[in-house]
């Protein structure tokens, strides 16, 4: 829209107010310079009239007058309503009522055309209800002082040369059609930048509800506004905490706790989405992975542990991340689960169920810089993982539980496999 203001020139400026919107500024100017381009044209038709001896041709002139004095108004009041409703009834009555003296629709070679921008500006500047007002009174004026003319004129010749009224048809027809086509191009590059405009906040406002839900979580929430809940009979989760972040995160300043949590659970989304798992949440200086949904998959267990190991070598890197010297405590069991939405206003797609409590537990419950997991879960990777046997560990509210530490992936020996 603001490439359209811009090929407006100086008509641009006149009567705008700083607090105009783009759109406000827009149809502001757009109405001034249909205004200002009709000016010159009007002056041409007259004076055409008034050198063959026609008083008619003082209309365009009066018309001139009017439309100059609104301008001015305009630049001192900003006065748009004023400006547009004196333009519209300018452009309506001035040409179509010359139909009169000249003597009806032909004589006149068609000059109430030009009372057509009438309906076209409501149109534009109004709406649909207010163009098909101005559409009825330029029709009933149009067709009034055309038979009006034709009456009064009852046989009588031409009041102008034949040749002048033909030539003054092909104008009329042809400089209105030309403006009402300028209006219409301009309407439509107006609608075009609106839509082109929506469409970006469409697209930022659905970019910000991927953010929060899983696409096909927020496509099921677009098409189907009802509550959201499901049932996942085989699901991993994975819950991994910052240890000691809290007397770490005294020392800094608040942007700089924040720009560290940022940076490592950056580094874990990016893991996340490598491994096709959903990040269902972080609390604090905690955060929640899950595999198996929003899509059920067969390798959840692999897919999450595979994570949780690299999970902890982000931790070791030689970068920023790894420079800060912190380790991660996680835990990771598998289960049944019920995955919905929750909320109104701030959307959650979270988790519930026992493997979900236990999985938190195993976090809590577990040594830093090691993968704390149920037998749950190392029965469904002991095959293709290593892993060592902590042991029973007493979790609150469960009593004791056997538990393990996922050490990584067990390479296939060549020569064994010879």
């Amino acid at each position: 829209m603001s490439t359209t203001l811009s090929t407006l020139g100086p008509f641009a400026r006149i009567g705008i107010d700083a607090a105009d919107d783009e759109d406000q500024r827009l149809r502001k100017a757009l109405l001034v310079a249909i205004s200002v381009l009709i000016l010159p044209i009007s002056l041409m038709w007259g004076s055409l009239y008034l050198v063959l001896g026609s008083p008619v041709g003082y209309v365009p002139y009066l018309y001139f007058v009017v439309s100059v004095m609104a301008l001015i108004v305009f630049a001192r009041t900003h006065n748009v309503r004023l400006l547009l409703w004196i333009e519209l009834a300018n452009i309506l009555l001035a040409p179509t009522l010359s139909a009169i003296p000249l003597g009806g629709f032909v004589a006149s070679s068609g000059v109430g055309l030009w009372g057509f921008l009438a309906p076209i500006g409501a149109l534009v500047f109004i709406g649909a209800a207010g163009g098909v007002e101005w559409f009825i009174a330029w029709l009933v004026v149009f067709l009034g002082s055309g038979l009006v003319g034709e009456f009064l004129r009852d046989g009588t010749p031409l009041p102008l040369p034949a040749w002048f009224t033909t030539t003054m048809l092909a104008l009329n027809i042809s400089v209105a059609g030309i403006v009402v086509f300028v209006l219409m191009v301009v309407f439509v590059v107006q609608r075009q930048d609106a839509l082109a405009a929506l469409r970006i906040e469409q697209d930022k406002a659905e970019n910000l509800l991927l953010n929060v839900l899983p696409r096909s979580i927020a496509d099921r929430l677009k098409s189907e506004p009802q509550t959201i809940a499901d049932h996942y009979d085989e699901a991993s989760i994975l819950f991994a905490d910052v240890v000691d972040f809290t007397p770490f995160a005294e020392r800094l300043a608040p942007t700089q706790v924040v720009g560290t949590l940022d940076s490592l659970f950056s580094r874990f989304d990016e893991l996340a989405e490598r491994y096709g798992l959903e990040k269902i949440k972080t609390i604090g200086d905690c955060y929640m992975v899950a595999a198996g949904v929003p899509t059920s998959r067969q390798d959840h267990a692999r897919a999450i542990a595979c994570m949780a190991l690299d999970m902890l070598g982000v931790m070791k890197a030689n970068d920023d991340v790894g420079k800060l010297g912190l380790e991660l405590r996680v835990g990771i069991n598998s289960g049944p689960v019920v995955a919905g939405v929750i909320g109104r206003k701030r959307f959650l797609y979270d988790m519930w169920g026992d493997a979900v409590n236990i999985a938190s537990r195993m976090e809590s419950h577990g040594t830093p810089g090691h993968i704390q997991v149920t037998n749950a879960t190392h029965d469904l990777l002991k095959d293709d993982f290593v892993f060592e046997h902590r042991g029973p560990v007493e979790v609150k509210g469960k009593g004791e539980m056997d538990t393990w530490y996922l050490v990584g992936e067990k390479v296939l020996d060549p020569a064994a496999a010879a």
